[in-house]
């Protein structure tokens, strides 16, 4: 969480205007200035007159201390924002790992490299050229990962391969890809049976004309394999 102070702490300082600053800051806490005041125990007026630039900028000290008490208060209330903002600190590796091929390589040849199975596009899997791969906890990208996080998934281009671990049908990894505005080049379901394999989840595949390719092979051999090009 200093992080996070540390950025709003930034902005107030860096800012042309930095009483409007922290007024946005405390209305973004929803904390009403005489609650303010009263933690830190000076008077309204104090606040109300620095967010309205009548007195000097506020010195390091004081924005400190206009800072801590924002999350002090927060954390008083339940800490509801203080919970948003820890979300968001969360490491991107805890949900995916990007790798970036130092070459263009064939979709064909990626399919090789996993020992894959294409089950829908085929046609697109030769001409297909991709430039990296993101490996994706399908569970936890769902359930817990931020959705500012998803950006980051297509790492420096979108063509790239999304491999989704710890799939039971594939259907929710394809409903995400179906919804967003970016679309990798193609799709691996691991360690999934062709015949588990969701019909919406192909359905789709096959409308988005996004490969969807089944791999049984261990995530060390896919590793070992793909990040040596």
């Amino acid at each position: 969480m200093d992080k996070i102070k540390a950025e709003i702490a930034g902005e107030i300082a860096l800012s042309d205007d930095p009483g409007a600053t922290m007024k946005k800051w405390r209305d973004i806490f929803g904390i009403p200035q005489v609650e303010l005041a009263r933690h830190l125990k000076i008077t309204v007026s104090t606040i109300s007159d620095y967010e309205g630039n009548r007195r000097k900028s506020p010195g390091a000290g004081v924005i400190k201390r206009f800072v801590n008490a924002l999350f002090d208060i927060d954390q008083l209330k339940g800490g509801v924002l203080t919970a948003k903002f820890a979300e968001k600190q969360k490491p991107v590796s805890d949900f995916f790992e990007v790798h970036e091929f130092a070459r263009a390589i064939t979709l064909r040849d990626f399919v090789g490299l996993i020992k894959g199975q294409v089950l829908s596009n085929e046609d697109l899997v030769d001409s297909g050229r991709i430039y990296g791969y993101t490996l994706i906890d399908s569970i936890k990208v769902i359930l817990e990962m931020p959705f500012s996080y998803f950006q980051n998934l297509y790492g420096n281009v979108n063509e790239r391969v999304f491999i989704f671990t710890g799939v039971s049908t594939g259907r929710s990894p394809m409903v995400v890809i179906r919804v967003s505005p970016s679309k990798p080049s193609a799709v691996v379901l691991h360690n999934i049976d062709a015949n588990k394999v969701d019909k919406l989840a192909v359905k789709i595949s096959e409308k988005e004309r996004i490969p969807l390719i089944l791999t049984k092979a261990s995530i060390e051999e896919i590793k070992d394999a793909l990040n040596r090009i």
